[in-house]
């Protein structure tokens, strides 16, 4: 090997190495971008708790997972797993609106939701349900032994498809 070949090669591993102090491959802090679940309004849904329609309340569908839905009741979060029959209360704090300057309404907004913020235990319910009533699915649940009942009324297609 010559010494200018030599020396380029020198030159060459001391550029790689000072690129590679500088500018890693995969940062160290770099971290995954946090999952947020996209929530939109489920329209002509029904809820009842206790066998009465609460004054203040919104159900919303998760956009792209089947089987979830939110309950907004009064100032509560309740995620429903209608495939493992299983109710989640949730911290209001971590819903956002998605478009905060063209919706003043609650009702109307699309949320937000980080999905790692899934408590790891469900909240105790029993007497869970669920029936095909003509064009709407029927939820219902109880808080407990003796506790609230809940009713959700859900619109499907009449092939039994969820609409939204």
């Amino acid at each position: 090997m010559t010494s200018r070949a030599a020396s380029l090669a020198l030159r060459l591993v001391g550029l790689l190495l000072a690129a590679a102090l500088f500018f890693p491959a995969a940062p160290l802090r770099a971290q995954a971008p946090e999952k947020k679940v996209l929530w939109k309004p489920v329209e002509f849904a029904i809820l009842k708790f206790d066998n009465e329609p609460p004054k203040s309340w919104n159900a919303y569908h998760a956009d792209g997972r089947r089987g979830w839905i939110l309950i907004r009741l009064w100032k509560r979060y309740l995620l429903v797993d209608l495939r493992e029959q299983q109710v989640f209360d949730l911290d209001p704090q971590k819903f956002a609106p998605v478009d905060r300057f063209a919706v003043t309404h609650a009702k109307d907004a699309s949320l937000e939701w980080p999905l790692a913020e899934l408590p790891e235990k469900p909240v105790e319910i029993t007497e869970w349900s669920e029936r095909d009533v003509g064009p709407l699915h029927r939820v219902r649940f109880r808080f407990g032994k003796k506790g609230h009942a809940v009713e959700i009324q859900l619109p499907q297609r009449a092939d039994g498809r969820p609409v939204y």
